[in-house]
This record gives structure tokens, C-alpha cells and sequence, in this order.
């Protein structure tokens, strides 16, 4: 990956890696961007600064899913984006070529060229037009210096649970360099924090006992989206992923067995070469494991306690666990819904297991993809609490049930409504792309230029941007609670603790309330200084973020999370910026004339 010094006395010897997905680059944001960015330095506007330093917002108009948090992810890569924003030379020479306007041949400001039609048989010269060339070569010498070295970035921290019109970053630099960063930090803000909280949803809904592993590569929209979805389902909570390639990349735990194609596979326990299997201490070694598996499943068949619940059972299966037994002795962990869970898949699980457990080694448990999950793994327990009963196997009946099958929130709290014994949740599709809601619609909107206050206004109140630079606070309740979001104004002074603040709903004149904080946390901090010397905030390990993530969830009020009917938390503007918003609303809103 590509690597960048940060040159600034502050981070002066400070390593950031370059985005994690190569295609991140300059380029991959819309072809208006550079049309503005154009325009703004043929007018000589190219270097004014957004938020005086000029400024944008980056920030969503709804929660999710139907619920009322959001957790907020893809920050570090937003950072490695800008870090090592810079244009190559392929990249300028594609630009100069395909923005519209330029012409590849023309080396002067004008060229000449014929319109031509058919006419019946006939070539025909209709038009002779002349073709303006209007890109300035002064404006690709300036993308070719164009960095982010006079950009400031202020964020909340990633992992945080964040709330709509709330900034989730503050882009603040000259307004150019800006634009051009729009589009890459709302795709890599929007889907990062849409599936984390779709992550953290299922987390729970689930419970916190349960371990849940991410299995949705497979049907991921594309590699990136796999890759991505894999790292942000860990961030929100869950415990591994399938993904080697994300394993490899952020350090996630992997998990995974077999499928069901490496049972079918097998035909009969003669196609098992090696039978062998030294036991766990290295003492002795079983020279035939299909036979003692055999010998185990007859025991088992005839115990008093487990007879007429199966009878012969499917020994192709019974072939392809015990080969697979053979192979992974210490993480043996079967899908039993090939055949028959009940009248085979157990059983012959159960006969490795035990065959195992002579040797020294504890097996894992099972997977069901399958059928009636809440039932299965309730009869899935009560067998191997029989075997553990019967045959005086300690532990046997707390053998580990994993369910997968098209898994979503609704099937989970479905089975935590009918009783089941499930101990992990394989999830896959539902999860990774987010079926429930397509995206987290993110926006970024200028609130200052020059020291100037800008609002965007719209019909629609929910659209109406909120203007101007501002500090972003939470304030906590006497239970440890955080009550409300409050944006105030740049200059204005920080809420404190112990002192009554006036919270106004920015839109809404009689949505107001006095709030007694008993913790005030500001949320947005500065993570890129850029040439500045201003402290900057260090990016934490993945999981670090996580265990944020996951903290900030358990400090939230029961009713804000509930996932029927959740209580709306609660954003506010200050007094003072309620009072300016709507003075600018006013002075930018035309007048109407009536006639």
C-alpha cells in the first residue's frame, strides 16, 4: 500500500497507509466535482476556504432500518483517502481527455472539424462547426500539485453511535480540494456505517451470549463490498468472519467447516485411506477411527435412553465426518442437514464426537442450515444431554449449536420468541447487503465560506441544512444516560456540568427543554491537521474501535434500542444558533408576490 509522511510539526514523522481498497483514488468521485472544481478556479474561487477555513458537513437525515441510532464507520479510511490524496500523471491525462469539452487532437485554444450525414446513398457535409477547447492547461498544473495538506478534518470518533443532522466529519479547507473530496467520503462513510449498524442490530437482538459469524461473502455486492462488509460487521459486534481476505487485512477471527458438498462427496467409509489418529497427549494412536465411530454409533443406537429415536444411518455421512475428524481432531465441527438431522446427522456426529472424546479430544458441536432451527436445536440438545447422561461424557450436553440458513433480525427475534438452544448464528446475506435498507443516505453540504454562513432550504424541512461552523456536544442524564445531542455555535461556550441549557429542536418552535448535564463529551475532535500544528487525534485499531462500538451501545437507554416502536433521541441546536438559523432562512428565502 501506498504510504504518505504527514508533513506538519504536529504529526512530523507519522505514517498513514494508503486506502485499503486501490480503487480509492482521486478519481473515484462524480464527474461534476471536477466540472466545479473547474469553474471555481477559472474564477479564481478555487482557493477560498469552507468554513473560514471554508466548511462542509457530512452528515445523515435518518436512521436506519426503522430505529433511532446509527453507528458511525469509515473514518480511517476516510483519513487514508485523504492522507494520500495526490494525482498521477495517467490519472491528469485522463481527466484532460474525458471531461467534457476537451478535445484529444486540439493542440490550439479552437479546432475545425465537419458534421457529416447520410443522405439516401449520398455522403452529405452538413454543418461546419468550430469546436472550443475549454479546459485551460493551467488548471491540470494545478491538479498536479493538489493535496490535502491545507484540509482539516473533524470527526466523531468511529465506533460512536450517532443521530441525524448531527456533523459525523467537518471538512474544512479551500473549497476546490473539498468538492473533490464529496463523493469518496460519502461512499466510504455511507455503506461502512449502514452495515455496522445492521451489525449491531443483529448483535442485539441476538443477546450478548451468542456468538455471531458473519458468512456473507458469497453474496456480497462485488470483493470490495465483501471485504468491507466482513471488517464493519466485526466493528458492530460480531465475533468472526468467513473472509480469509479480511482476516488477513484487519486481523478478524476466522471461522468455517464444510459444506455440505464435502459430505456428499463421500460414498462409503472404504474411501478413507489413513484411519489413523494418534490421541491428544501423543500417548497412543487408534489405528481404525471409521470402526471405533462404528462401534460408538451401535452403542448408541441401543442405549436405553436414545433407542428407536434412528435407526440405520447414512454411512456416506457418517464416512465424511469422521474423515473430516481425521483432519481437524481438535475443531471438530459438523453441518448435520445433509440427509436427515435427526435420524443420521446427529448420530453420526455424535458417534465421532464420542470416538474423539477416547482419544482426548473435545469436539466442537454442529451446524444446522436448515429446517425448523427453534426445534432442531432443541432436539439437538436433549440427544446430547442423553449421550452425556448415558454414557458419563462430562460436557457432552453443552455441545455447541451453530444455526445459519438466510438468518436476519426478524428470524433471530423469532426464535428467541418460540425457545431454542442455539449458541451461534452463521448470517450471511440479509446482513452484508443490507436488504432491509439499500443505503444510509448520507449528504455534504457547505454551511460557510469566508466567514460567511450558507443553508441550503428546501421544501422539504428535513432537507434544510444547518448552517454555519458549529460544536457538537452530548449531554448526559443522572442515570449515566446520554440524554441529548446539542449543536451550538463555533464561538459559543461549551456546555457545562451543572448548568441549565436550553435544547431547541432546530425546525420545530415548540419542541424545546431545559437540560441539567451531569457529563458533557464534544464530540467533534480533529483527526487530520493537516499543515497545521494543531493536536490530532490518533486512528485506533480495529479492535478498539469495536470495543467502542460495542460500549457505546450498552450505555444507551433500553427504549432508544428496542426494535419495535424505539423512543426518538433527542437533537437540539442551542438558543442562539435556533435563533440564526432561522434569521438566514429568512434573509435567503425569496419573497413571494401574489397578483
Amino acid at each position: 500500500m501506498d504510504q504518505q509522511v504527514i508533513a506538519n510539526g504536529n504529526c512530523s514523522g507519522r505514517v498513514v497507509e494508503g486506502p485499503t481498497n486501490p480503487m480509492v483514488t482521486p478519481l473515484l468521485t462524480d464527474l461534476y466535482q471536477f466540472t466545479m472544481a473547474y469553474a471555481y478556479w477559472k474564477a479564481n474561487k478555487h482557493q477560498e476556504r469552507a468554513v473560514s477555513p471554508c466548511g462542509f458537513d457530512l452528515y445523515f437525515r435518518k436512521n436506519p432500518f426503522g430505529g433511532e441510532y446509527t453507528v458511525f464507520a469509515g473514518l480511517e479510511e476516510c483519513i487514508r483517502l485523504i492522507a494520500n490524496f495526490k494525482f498521477t500523471e495517467d490519472e491528469i491525462s485522463f481527466i484532460r481527455e474525458s471531461l467534457p469539452g476537451s478535445c484529444e487532437a486540439c493542440d490550439e485554444s479552437t479546432s475545425l472539424f465537419l458534421e457529416f450525414v447520410f443522405h439516401g446513398n449520398s455522403l452529405l457535409i452538413l454543418k461546419r462547426r468550430t469546436k472550443y477547447r475549454i479546459w485551460q492547461d493551467g488548471f491540470f498544473d494545478y491538479l498536479r500539485g493538489l493535496d490535502c495538506s491545507e484540509v482539516e478534518v473533524y470527526s466523531i470518533a468511529e465506533g460512536s453511535v450517532v443521530f441525524p443532522k448531527v456533523p459525523l466529519l467537518r471538512i474544512e479547507g479551500p473549497i476546490a480540494v473539498a468538492q473533490l473530496l464529496e463523493t469518496p467520503l460519502v461512499n466510504l462513510v455511507n455503506y461502512a456505517s449502514l452495515v455496522t449498524t445492521n451489525a449491531a442490530r443483529h448483535r442485539f437482538v441476538a443477546g450478548k451470549s451468542k456468538m455471531l459469524l458473519e458468512f456473507g461473502l458469497r453474496r456480497a455486492q462485488g470483493p470490495d463490498g465483501g471485504i468491507s462488509a466482513s471488517k464493519y460487521c466485526y466493528l458492530g459486534g460480531f465475533d468472526a468472519t468467513s473472509n480469509v481476505a479480511a482476516g488477513r487485512l484487519f486481523g478478524i477471527p476466522l471461522r468455517g467447516t464444510h459444506s455440505h458438498a464435502f459430505v456428499s462427496s463421500y460414498m462409503s467409509p472404504d474411501e478413507i485411506i489413513d484411519k489413523s489418529l494418534r490421541s491428544a497427549d501423543g500417548s497412543s494412536s487408534c489405528e481404525d477411527l471409521v470402526s471405533l465411530a462404528q462401534t460408538w454409533l451401535s452403542k448408541i443406537q441401543w442405549s436405553s435412553s436414545l433407542r428407536g429415536i434412528f435407526g440405520e444411518t447414512n454411512q456416506s455421512e457418517l464416512a465424511a465426518f469422521t474423515s473430516y475428524a481425521l483432519a481437524f481432531p481438535i475443531s471438530f465441527l459438523a453441518l448435520v442437514d445433509t440427509y436427515d438431522v435427526m435420524r443420521s446427522g446427529i448420530p453420526n456426529f455424535c458417534a465421532v464426537a464420542l470416538a474423539l472424546n477416547d482419544l482426548g479430544y473435545k469436539a466442537v458441536g454442529i451446524r444446522l442450515d436448515s429446517g425448523d432451527l427453534a426445534y432442531l436445536s432443541c432436539e439437538a440438545r436433549k440427544f446430547f444431554r442423553a449421550i452425556e447422561k448415558e454414557f458419563g461424557v462430562p460436557g457432552f450436553g453443552k455441545m455447541s449449536i451453530t444455526a445459519s440458513n438466510d438468518l436476519n433480525e426478524e428470524t433471530l427475534d423469532a426464535l428467541n420468541k418460540q425457545g431454542h438452544e442455539v449458541d451461534a448464528y452463521g448470517i450471511g446475506t440479509y446482513l452484508v447487503t443490507c436488504y432491509a435498507q439499500a443505503a444510509l443516505g448520507c449528504v455534504f453540504k457547505l454551511v460557510e465560506i469566508n466567514n460567511q454562513p450558507r443553508i441550503k432550504l428546501s421544501e422539504d424541512v428535513s432537507k434544510v441544512s444547518i448552517p454555519c461552523k458549529k460544536r457538537s456536544y452530548r449531554l448526559y442524564g443522572r442515570e449515566g444516560y446520554p440524554l441529548v445531542d446539542i449543536m451550538t455555535g463555533g464561538n459559543e461556550p461549551s456546555p457545562k456540568v451543572g448548568e441549565r441549557i436550553l435544547c431547541r429542536h432546530p425546525f420545530n418552535e415548540s419542541k424545546r427543554a431545559y437540560v441539567v448535564p451531569q457529563q458533557v463529551e464534544e464530540l467533534l475532535k480533529c483527526y487530520w491537521p493537516g499543515s497545521s500544528d494543531k493536536p490530532r487525534e490518533d486512528l485506533p485499531p480495529l479492535k478498539d474501535i469495536r470495543d467502542r462500538c460495542i460500549k457505546q451501545l450498552e450505555r444507551m437507554r433500553p427504549d432508544h434500542m428496542r426494535r419495535l416502536n424505539p423512543t426518538p433521541y433527542k437533537v437540539s441546536v442551542s438558543a442562539k444558533l435556533y435563533d440564526f438559523i432561522h434569521f438566514l432562512w429568512l434573509n435567503e428565502a425569496p419573497v413571494g408576490e401574489l397578483q
